[in-house]
């Protein structure tokens, strides 16, 4: 596989990027822009600390309701915007040798993908915040899992920290067809 000209997902995930169902395969071979909707049910953290890493991360607010995201892609990096709740939650992805990394308002993610019974795990490897490294022991609440269900990509994404406890729960589906 060429990197040069392969979507991102499928270069870091090998040969293993075809054992994903036909929705999440969908979602991350698409090139150039796409818009997908669906549905989404946010939970936030009740505390001061979770409520003040969501604002600096742009994490969603709470509640339910419809969901569009848009992606910009090419084979080098992708630029998602989800929309919910009338707020906008940019961030972009890239590779950094076998890691997607995401940047997410002040926070730069380093994470390890994984397909695990037909999903796709996202676990942390790495975090740096104002570009300063953190121990990637704190974020081993954080994460996502890419599926799919009645033919539809759905999406389990959650981020907690040891003293902020509960920061963000959204999950999800999106209309994803295979052009």
């Amino acid at each position: 596989m060429d990197a040069a000209v392969s979507p991102l997902f499928a270069v870091l995930l090998g040969p293993a990027f075809d054992a994903l169902p036909a929705p999440v395969r969908a979602l991350h071979v698409a090139q150039g822009l796409r818009r997908y909707t669906g549905t989404v049910d946010v939970d936030r953290g009740p505390g001061l600390l979770s409520r003040l890493v969501a604002f600096a991360t742009h994490l969603p607010p709470a509640g339910s309701g419809p969901l569009c995201v848009e992606i910009e892609a090419t084979p080098q990096q992708e630029r998602w915007t989800r929309f919910i709740g009338g707020r906008a939650m940019p961030s972009r992805l890239w590779r950094d040798g076998e890691v997607l990394c995401e940047r997410l308002g002040l926070a730069t993610f380093g994470f390890r993908l994984e397909v695990e019974d037909g999903a796709l795990a996202w676990r942390v490897a790495r975090v740096r915040v104002f570009g300063m490294p953190l121990p990637a022991r704190w974020f081993t609440g954080v994460g996502a899992r890419e599926s799919a269900e009645d033919g539809r990509y759905r999406f389990d994404v959650w981020a907690s920290l040891p003293v902020a406890g509960r920061l963000v729960h959204y999950r999800g589906w999106l209309d994803v067809r295979d052009e």
